[in-house]
């Protein structure tokens, strides 16, 4: 855990630094925005930056999203003042923590960021499989390629290798290549140096020079374009790596882990994907298996989704009925663990009684999960597939597309990732014909499941 502490606050940040380190965290000051701006740049990085609310926070802000440094901010104030705490939070802080600190606030902010309570949880002989292979190989310097489908668990497993290896005290780095915008991944990765670009007002190290020492996961690997995979490939062949815009190779000392929820081989087939760099990344391939095909991991699972949200929302820790049992273990989470653990925390909130009850686990929808496919769902999508049938004579292939994508996106409530698998499309493809919908002025299906917005993917 990495604080980056900004401000003074009168010496009472001095108390809130050694709670921080009490509790393992690594904390570097800043006395200022250009000063914590120059701390982040220079790739010793923070995942929490806790400010002086005297500070223009919403200048702070506005300047980490032109660098495209994500860190979220906590607002410090020596007074509990409610108007301060308000201003801070509408100007981009997550929490706002009055002063003096109080040490079991302090940490519980830490927990939260850091994230430490997501938490590998198997029974089943298949998962234990994979579990087993991924203790065996932690303690190496192997690239690691995790594969399986969205919601299975590809980041946890990744962290879970990270902390049993010999980096374990050295940064574990994280990067969403699906996330980050084609033209500006090469800078993420690599960093780049002053003025090699429009925007590049200061040199700005990446992930690779950030996870020095340490582990640097390579989310969605596949939707990384083809032509950056060449520089990646060299960076994991010799260790060095040259930033955008500069003239010195930079020598980085990490393990390289990445994930895909796509076939990497038949990406390589139609050309998306260097073969070479397949090679490299899959020394060892840890293939997470979909949630259905894992049954005794249900309800294991189940249950410490119960424990942990009744404990995060205040109430009794209820079992589940034998009813509400059954009905999990045959349901095929589509979403997978991710889906899993959304049910168990609405089934938290909802249950009353002594047990969480068939009534209480339900989908987004509010549909009883047992019957969400029943029969009647089956009638439901055979008529409505009949009715699409029926209506695409006189259409475009154009107009036939974006009905499917939308649709698709629907029936995901909103969730790309899950519904460029079932379309056999990038998140990338996905998110482009989003944008092209979106400017015609298309409603596009929200990531929340909530209304559909118009003018945005």
């Amino acid at each position: 855990m990495r604080l980056l502490i900004v401000g003074t606050l009168k010496g009472q940040l001095t108390t809130a630094t050694k709670i921080a380190m009490d509790k393992g965290a690594t904390v570097t000051h800043a006395e200022s925005i250009d000063q914590a701006l120059a701390v982040l740049r220079s790739g010793r990085g923070a995942d929490l930056l806790m400010v002086d609310v005297a500070i223009d926070i919403r200048d702070l802000v506005t300047r980490l999203e032109a660098e495209r440094i994500h860190a979220p901010i906590v607002a410090c104030g020596i007074v509990n003042d409610a108007r301060a705490a308000v201003a801070a939070i509408h100007a981009g802080a997550k929490e706002y923590i009055p002063l003096p600190p109080d040490p079991e606030l302090i940490a519980a902010v830490l927990a939260a960021v850091a994230d430490d309570t997501r938490e590998l949880v198997w029974r089943d002989e298949a998962m234990a499989q994979v579990m087993k292979l991924a203790q065996q190989i932690a303690t190496s310097d192997a690239s690691v390629l995790i594969t399986g489908e969205s919601g299975t668990g590809k980041e946890v497993l990744a962290r879970y290798v990270h902390t049993r290896s010999t980096r374990a005290k050295k940064p574990f780095i994280s990067v969403n290549c699906a996330a980050i915008p084609e033209n500006l991944l090469e800078s993420e990765l690599f960093g780049h140096e002053k003025g090699s670009f429009t925007g590049a007002q200061a040199r700005r190290i990446g992930k690779f020079e950030e996870a020095n020492g340490g582990t640097l996961l390579l989310d969605e690997i596949s939707e990384m374009d083809v032509r950056l995979q060449s520089k990646l490939l060299r960076a994991i062949q010799e260790r060095i790596i040259d930033r955008v815009g500069g003239t010195k190779p930079v020598p980085v000392d990490i393990r390289i882990i990445a994930t895909s929820n796509r076939n990497l081989a038949e990406a390589v087939r139609d050309g998306s994907f260097r073969e070479d760099l397949l090679f490299r990344l899959n020394v060892v391939n840890l293939k997470i298996p979909p949630l259905r095909d894992r049954p005794a991991d249900i309800i294991e699972l189940a249950q410490y989704f119960v424990k942990k949200y009744a404990e995060a929302n205040g109430v009794p820790v209820r079992p589940l009925s034998s009813e509400a049992r059954r009905a999990l273990t045959v349901n095929r989470w589509p979403a997978n663990v991710r889906e899993l653990e959304n049910t168990l925390h609405r089934a938290v909130l909802l249950a009353q009684g002594d047990e969480i009850g068939i009534d209480g686990i339900l989908t987004p929808e509010g549909t009883r999960l047992d019957q969400a496919r029943g029969p009647a769902a089956v009638m439901h999508a055979t008529l409505a597939a009949e009715q699409v049938t029926r209506n695409l004579v006189g259409r475009t292939v154009a107009e036939v597309e974006r009905d499917l994508i939308l649709e698709t996106l629907k029936h995901c409530l909103g969730n790309r990732t899950h519904a460029a698998n079932i379309l056999g499309i990038s998140i990338r493809t996905l998110r482009n014909k989003l944008n092209e919908y979106a400017i015609d002025g298309t409603p596009i299906p929200p990531p929340n499941g909530g209304e559909a917005l118009k003018g945005a993917a």
